[in-house]
């Protein structure tokens, strides 16, 4: 008989459970990567809605002159610049503004709607809702790539567009990390989630690349394929989401093993019957029965008992509830001015390079790639160390501290070339996304399951969603007021960004005091949390 493969003995040695965990944790980081894939399209055709108009009049008046000097007359008509340089209406000298603006809408649209998510969220079966929210973001994000393909130059439509896809987006993150929790437990959550985590920068990466391939061509498809891939994700998240293991409890729950002591009847008084236990060699029975049961034919009555058995679930937490749990207000804050910095790389990074490095939008989309691959390795570091350390806050603090000077720092290097740019967007990226990534997932995790909830799991939605829906208020601002402030020149957008990331870590000042003085500064371990 031939030798079982390795790789065989590898994939039976994982029990059903383990299996469960591991499609979990798979498919909600695709389901995941797929809403961060539809959103990145927008910073990548900004360069494309709105050209170096100035370029393109140059270009065309040498050739028209180049074409008069010859025997034949020139044929080439005059460029219109409103026209075929930029689109409509983003043509204009404050082009910057209404850039700002639809990232605007989209951003304050989602963290208003957050807000709801966690509360409807709590209601509704996770897997429908997700659903739903997904195909719906598929739809809007479809819409906006057809505003090329029927030439719509509204910027009403547009806006519309954004805040409708705003408020189906708030879908996403509390179900996906309400399902994760439920499957993980206490045990190594920063390393599990940081490596979980990393399908934000994942999504960005791919949003990028596939909006770059189109942008220069046909900008609409740029937004067309990713409102396909998110739609075509929502049908798998219906087929195959797991939100709970005690899910799966009806699936295996039909023929259960027989593992009861052999019982025996026996004539009773009167002519009753009674039912007995006894023991019985080589029989399946639990360990606590045979230590009960007496080695002989002694049969032992057993007493009809009348067991009432509640199954009901607790309530959902209430908003309110939510807040006085400790830490959920700081780190909300502090999220707020993270995401500021990290949503402000994310909608003008590739612009901002198009014009400190002179590429063009293909380039520029997928250079600024590598600020999400320094994310994703910062949300890693973040979550081990967070670990080792038993310290959440304390990690976030000392990755605030290194970035707001690092900020400083690109601003300055990014204009003396390629290969100092490329280092100081991943070094940028890992000290941006690390807090970021940290406190979205394993402190969100950590908060609401906190023990003063006394085991109540319903509120983890809840929790998730305020620290998320805080968050995307600083999302919201930061696009904005980048708009507005490059128009006095890109230093005053650094300067805030670096202002935003002191404010972050002020915040968290006074729960570091507590991790830095508290009597028990041991790591996270598994038994704290016993996984389900």
């Amino acid at each position: 008989m031939a030798a079982v493969p390795p790789g065989v003995r590898l994939l039976v040695s994982f029990d059903r459970d383990q299996w469960y965990r591991a499609l979990t944790f798979v498919l909600t980081f695709l389901l995941y990567t797929s809403f961060h894939l539809s959103r990145k399209p927008i910073s990548i055709v900004k360069s494309e809605l709105h050209k170096n108009c100035s370029s393109v009049a140059e270009l065309a008046t040498a050739v028209s002159g180049s074409g008069g000097s010859g025997l034949q007359p020139p044929t080439l008509q005059p460029v219109h610049v409103d026209v075929d340089c930029s689109w409509k209406p983003f043509d204009k000298t404050n082009y910057k503004q209404l850039l700002g603006a639809m990232d605007y809408s989209f951003l304050c649209a989602y963290a208003i709607g957050m807000y709801l998510s966690g509360i409807i969220g709590e209601r509704l079966p996770i897997r429908l809702y997700l659903t739903v929210g997904m195909l719906s973001s598929g739809l809007f994000t479809c819409l906006f790539g057809l505003g090329y393909v029927y030439n719509i130059h509204s910027l009403g439509f547009y806006v519309f567009v954004q805040v409708a896809n705003g408020l189906v987006q708030t879908t996403g993150w509390p179900s996906v990390v309400t399902c994760i929790s439920n499957w993980f437990g206490k045990g190594r959550r920063g390393l599990i989630m940081g490596l979980w985590n990393s399908h934000t920068s994942v999504g960005n990466i791919l949003g990028s690349l596939i909006a770059g391939y189109w942008v220069s061509s046909n900008w609409g498809l740029s937004f067309i394929v990713p409102g396909l891939i998110i739609a075509a994700m929502g049908v798998v998240c219906f087929l195959f989401l797991i939100e709970h293991p005690n899910d799966l409890k009806s699936l295996y729950a039909a023929t259960p093993p027989d593992t009861s002591p052999k019982t025996k009847n026996w004539s009773g008084v009167n002519g009753h019957s009674d039912v007995c236990l006894q023991y019985k060699d080589n029989k399946a029975q639990s360990y606590d029965t045979e230590l009960l049961l007496p080695r002989d034919s002694v049969c032992v009555p057993v007493q009809p008992v009348v067991v009432v058995r509640r199954e009901s679930e607790p309530s959902p937490i209430s908003f309110m509830g939510a807040l006085r749990i400790p830490g959920v207000v700081e780190f909300s804050l502090c999220l707020l001015f993270a995401k500021l910095v990290s949503y402000t790389f994310l909608f003008w990074l590739p612009l901002y390079i198009t014009k400190a490095a002179h590429l063009d939008a293909k380039k520029a989309g997928d250079l600024s790639t590598l600020f999400d691959v320094g994310g994703i390795v910062g949300g890693i570091l973040a979550g081990v160390i967070s670990d080792k350390l038993g310290k959440r806050a304390s990690t976030c603090a000392v990755m605030l501290l290194l970035a707001a000077p690092t900020l400083y720092g690109f601003s300055m290097i990014s204009e003396l070339g390629l290969g100092p740019t490329v280092g100081m967007l991943l070094v940028c990226g890992g000290l941006v996304n690390g807090p970021y990534s940290l406190i979205t997932t394993a402190v969100s995790a950590d908060l609401g399951t906190h023990k003063s909830l006394k085991g109540n799991a319903r509120a983890l939605s809840t929790v998730t969603a305020i620290i998320d829906g805080t968050g995307s208020v600083g999302a919201a601002l930061g696009p904005l007021l980048a708009g507005l402030l490059s128009a006095g020149g890109w230093d005053q957008v650094f300067y805030m960004l670096m202002a935003a990331d002191f404010l972050a870590l002020l915040l968290l000042l006074r729960l570091v005091m507590k991790e830095l003085t508290s009597n028990k500064p041991r790591p996270i371990s598994a038994v704290e949390l016993k996984e389900h």
